[in-house]
C-alpha cells in the first residue's frame, strides 16, 4: 500500500488485506451462487425485478425526491428531436446490451429507463453514507473526483466520459475540470438524447459545449491518443468480463502517452456486500445481470495486462472504489 492507504500495483494486497479479500469473496460467492439458482426460476426473477423497482421508487419518494412528478415532467416533453440529433444508425448493439437491466425489459434502450435513471441514482445512492439523504449521489461523485485529482499529476484537457448515460457524470466532471474539452459516449441513444436536452438548458448552455457520441465503449471509432483522461462512472459492474477487457484495451488506444484511465464503481472488497442479506442480494442481482463477473474481475491485473502502469485503488465510500492507471509515456 502507498502512504494514502491505497492498493498499488506490485503490492496490491498485504497479508491481512489478502485474507480479508479471500473471506469476503468466499462469502459473496456462496450467497451469490444460491441467488443465481433462485433467479433462474422465471416467476421468482420477475417478482424480484418488480420488488427492486418498487423499492427504489419508495425510497426516492420517502426522502423527498418526487420520482413520479419528475418522471411525469420528462414524459411531457418531446425528446424525439434530441434522439435524432445523437443517434447513429451505424451502431450495432452487442448481445450483452440487449438484455434486461435495472428491472426494465428493454434494458437501456428505451425512454422509460432514460427518464428514470437520474431519480433512480438518487434513490440507490441515498443510503451509501451513514447520514443518508438525497445528496448521497452528489457526495459519491465528489469523493470520486477528489480521489481522481489526488492521482492525476496535471489537470486533464481532453476527457472522455465513457458510459455517460444521461450526462450526470459528464456534467460533474465538467464542474471539476471546466476548461477541459469533454466527450460523452454512451451506447443508449435514449440516454444521450436526455443528456443533449439537459445540455440545452439555460444553466448548462453557459458551459463549454460537450460532444455527445453514440457508440460502443469497446469500439468507439474515436482517434488514437485523442484524450488525456478516460473516465467511467458506475459502468463496469454492468459489463460481462469480455466486454470489460475490450474496453480497457480501447481506453489504452484512446489515451495519449502519459494519460490516465479512471473508473468509479462498486467495491467487491466492501464488507457491505459480504454481509448483505440474501433477500437484498437477490433484488440486486435481478437488476444487474453481470454482477458476478464484475466481482470476479481483477481490474488491477487486467489493466496491467493491457499495458497500463501505476494502478491504484482507493475506497471512496462504504461500497465504492476508484481505480486509476497510467498509460506509459513511451
Amino acid at each position: 500500500m502507498d502512504a494514502n492507504g491505497a492498493i498499488v500495483k506490485g503490492d496490491r494486497f498485504g497479508r491481512m488485506e489478502q485474507a480479508i479479500y479471500e473471506r469476503s469473496m468466499a462469502a459473496i460467492g456462496f450467497t451469490s451462487r444460491l441467488v443465481t439458482v433462485i433467479l433462474g426460476m422465471p416467476p421468482l426473477f420477475a417478482w424480484a425485478k418488480r420488488q427492486a423497482r418498487q423499492m427504489m421508487i419508495d425510497r426516492a419518494e420517502g426522502m423527498g425526491v418526487p420520482w413520479r412528478q419528475i418522471v411525469a415532467e420528462w414524459r411531457s416533453q418531446d425528446l424525439e428531436p434530441d434522439l435524432a440529433m445523437v443517434e447513429s444508425p451505424a451502431v450495432v448493439y452487442p448481445d450483452y446490451y440487449t438484455t434486461s437491466f435495472h428491472a426494465y425489459a428493454e434494458g437501456n434502450l428505451g425512454w422509460e429507463p432514460a427518464i428514470e435513471v437520474e431519480v433512480a441514482a438518487l434513490a440507490v445512492h441515498s443510503r451509501i453514507f451513514a447520514e443518508g439523504g438525497p445528496d448521497g449521489d452528489a457526495r459519491l461523485r465528489r469523493s470520486y473526483h477528489q480521489a481522481l485529482q489526488t492521482r492525476l499529476p496535471q489537470v486533464p484537457q481532453r476527457i472522455l466520459d465513457g458510459g455517460c448515460s444521461v450526462g450526470m457524470s459528464t456534467f460533474a466532471l465538467q464542474d471539476v475540470f471546466p476548461a477541459a474539452h469533454l466527450t460523452g459516449l454512451d451506447l443508449s441513444p435514449y440516454f444521450l438524447a436526455m443528456a443533449h436536452r439537459r445540455s440545452q438548458t439555460a444553466a448548462e448552455s453557459q458551459r463549454r459545449a460537450i460532444a455527445w457520441v453514440h457508440g460502443l465503449a469497446e469500439a468507439t471509432g474515436l482517434p488514437d491518443e485523442g484524450f488525456d483522461l478516460v473516465s467511467f462512472s458506475l459502468v463496469f459492474h454492468e459489463l460481462p468480463a469480455t466486454a470489460a477487457r475490450e474496453i480497457l484495451r480501447e481506453a489504452h488506444r484512446l489515451l495519449q502517452p502519459g494519460g490516465h484511465f479512471a473508473l468509479m464503481d462498486m467495491n467487491p472488497q466492501s464488507a457491505v456486500y459480504a454481509k448483505m442479506p440474501p433477500y437484498i442480494l437477490t433484488l440486486l442481482k435481478s437488476t444487474e445481470p453481470y454482477l458476478d463477473q464484475y466481482f470476479a474481475l481483477d481490474l488491477a491485473a487486467e489493466l496491467t495486462a493491457v499495458g497500463f502502469e501505476n494502478v491504484t485503488i482507493d475506497a471512496i465510500s462504504p461500497r465504492h472504489r476508484t481505480v486509476v492507471a497510467r498509460k506509459p509515456s513511451s
